[in-house]
């Protein structure tokens, strides 16, 4: 452990190793990632940047600002003639009917209706257009640097593109909704006098599979984002332009799972340091991590966790879970992870806490 000063930061270095078994792997998929989705750590990657068509997977980031845009699931939904016999695949709306977005949020995921991608756009946004606004918008916020979106299911256009690193981050915020997770994780479901049945065959051919999608365009290829889970880690992988994605994806999980373990680097309460007060009569305020980190680490790697706090030292009154920094993360020089770093307990003033005594004084004085 050691302590150093410097530009004014206060860091403090330590390190954490773990145990795995290290092995070698490749895909058929023009593009590819495996991502620890806890961190988002990348554990194995192949053109991940790369601009390109993903088709169907497209729907993920529809049903997540689906979601997000506070329109109920128990919403009734009238379906438009603009909505009927749209290319590709569909649940195969009717003009006039009626049917919950929950069912068109389902029909989209499961089987990939087209048509249900644009009514639940429609519904949600307002318009097309202003939810595959919203859709881009959700990406920036994301950190998907390599994405645009142009409609809301993924049918080809030069100008609707994304990455297998985006669609990685994609499913991350995917998973961390309750919702959207227990729906891409679905294998069937009977709803609205509609029957699904989910077009993800790792959910039955892989042990701890959680979902997400599939994608197919002639131009696009097969594309997949799937996630699974093992002992506590759960991984993300991303193929696109794959003829071999359901073995592929199978076998990148098992090696990403026999290469690596997964390390608890900050736990959330956990004390990590201190700062000198002024103005308290306690000379100290302990500071602990906000919230847990951890990373899916192999045999012989170490990860550097550093404080960088805002200040050298606190001035009295504080709060105690005041945020004064970041716990940050890196591997080999490389930021894998970041948590709040945030104060353990409050440190008053002198002169609450020396009024505070008074008052104990005076009422002992009173009681005699």
């Amino acid at each position: 452990m050691k302590l150093r000063l410097a530009g004014g930061v206060l860091a403090l270095s330590l390190l954490f190793g773990c145990a795995g078994k290290a092995g070698a792997v490749n895909t058929s998929a023009q593009a590819a990632v495996l991502m620890d989705a806890g961190s988002g750590r990348v554990l194995y990657g192949h053109n991940i940047h790369d601009q390109r068509l993903i088709a169907s997977i497209t729907k993920l980031m529809t049903a997540l600002v689906a979601l997000e845009s506070g329109v109920e699931l128990s919403q009734e939904v009238t379906v438009a003639p603009e909505w009927v016999g749209v290319e590709g695949s569909s649940i195969y709306l009717r003009e006039g009917e009626t049917l919950t977005l929950e069912t068109l949020l389902y029909g989209m995921l499961l089987r990939s209706g087209n048509d249900a991608a644009l009514a639940v756009a429609e519904v949600c946004g307002g318009s097309e257009e202003s939810f595959v606004a919203r859709m881009n918008e959700k990406a920036r916020a994301l950190g998907m640097e390599n994405s645009h979106f142009v409609n809301p299911n993924g049918l080809n256009d030069e100008a609707h593109y994304s990455s297998a690193y985006d669609m990685a981050l994609l499913a991350q915020a995917c998973l961390e909704n309750e919702t959207l997770r227990e729906m891409v994780s679905t294998k069937s479901i009977s709803l609205g006098g509609r029957s699904f049945t989910n077009h993800n065959k790792l959910l039955w051919q892989y042990e701890g599979c959680i979902g997400l999608k599939t994608g197919y365009t002639e131009k696009a290829g097969r594309t997949l984002v799937s996630a699974a889970e093992r002992d506590g880690m759960t991984l993300i992988c991303v193929t696109l332009s794959d003829p071999n994605d359901w073995a592929d994806h199978a076998a990148l999980f098992d090696w990403g799972f026999s290469s690596y373990r997964l390390q608890t680097v900050a736990q959330a309460g956990e004390s990590v340091g201190q700062l000198p007060v002024e103005g308290s009569l306690v000379p100290v305020c302990p500071l602990r991590a906000g919230e847990e980190l951890s990373v899916a680490l192999k045999e012989g790697e170490q990860i550097e966790t550093q404080l960088c706090l805002d200040c050298t030292s606190l001035t009295a009154p504080v709060a105690e879970g005041k945020k004064v920094g970041e716990i940050v993360c890196r591997l080999n020089g490389e930021e894998v992870g970041r948590v709040p770093l945030e104060t353990g307990e409050a440190a008053t003033a002198d002169r609450v806490q020396s009024g505070h005594w008074i008052e104990k004084i005076l009422a002992r004085i009173a009681a005699l």
